[in-house]
């Protein structure tokens, strides 16, 4: 199933989140994660922690089409620098990007690259500052594998959240798998509603424990980090049933 990947706040933020938390262990790093269409190269995604402004110029811009960066991508699939020569040259004949960057100090980089099976680019770009050259290519070299992982791991993330907006759109085809059991759509269904792991225990006549055991396990099938946030996605994203009165203990 080919999936189609569009700007979902919430989706994103989940993604950003989930970014934010593995590289916090090295340290204070600018990223950007960047998805692409090779088919239709303006439809793109980008998570960042880059300055905002820059990160809507880069996209109101379709900066996409002449970022050097963006171009060695398409044609590499092991990671790269950006002091690389196929990004020297490009740098060369598209100057304006890398001008205007410079103004948001995003000079010096490296690039980890995915292809996925949709025709879609992935690339997760963790940006080199001037001051700590040395210091964070040590940490970036020390690392690729992990980092080449993080990007895999977030693209697989994304992936699975997109494709399950698009599966609830046409929830109403029987042959369809539900993502949640019933218990914990009826679990996830009162806490939507605002109560309580004791008040969802006494309505579905069962032990708090109980409600906590499918909550997590509600937390590790969305891939977020709380019980909050789970909450939250299931009701962005339209993936909670509603449940019916009769069904449930009063």
């Amino acid at each position: 199933m080919s999936i189609s990947f569009s700007n979902v706040d919430f989706i994103n933020s989940t993604i950003q989140s989930y970014l934010n938390r593995k590289l916090k262990r090295y340290g204070d790093l600018k990223y950007a994660y960047l998805i692409m269409n090779k088919k239709k190269p303006t439809d793109v995604v980008i998570i960042s922690n880059y300055p905002p402004e820059w990160v809507e110029i880069y996209r109101d811009n379709n900066y996409q089409h002449i970022d050097p960066v963006i171009l060695t991508a398409i044609n590499k699939i092991s990671p790269f620098s950006w002091d690389d020569e196929p990004v020297i040259s490009s740098k060369l004949k598209f100057a304006k990007i890398f001008n205007l960057s410079r103004e948001y100090d995003i000079v010096s980089g490296y690039t980890f690259v995915l292809h996925d099976p949709s025709n879609n680019l992935a690339a997760l770009s963790i940006m080199i500052e001037e001051n700590r050259i040395q210091e964070m290519e040590d940490i970036i070299h020390n690392n690729k594998d992990k980092l080449q992982m993080l990007l895999i791991s977030a693209h697989e993330k994304i992936t699975s959240l997109y494709r399950e907006m698009n599966r609830n759109k046409h929830h109403h085809k029987s042959q369809e798998v539900d993502l949640f059991s019933q218990r914990e759509n009826e679990i996830l269904y009162w806490a939507s509603m605002g109560k309580t792991y004791q008040e969802i225990s006494l309505i579905l006549g069962i032990t708090t424990s109980t409600v906590k055991f499918h909550i997590g396990n509600v937390v590790k099938k969305l891939g977020v980090l709380n019980a909050k946030h789970a909450i939250r996605l299931g009701v962005e994203m339209n993936l909670i049933k509603p449940v019916e009165p009769t069904k449930a203990k009063s």
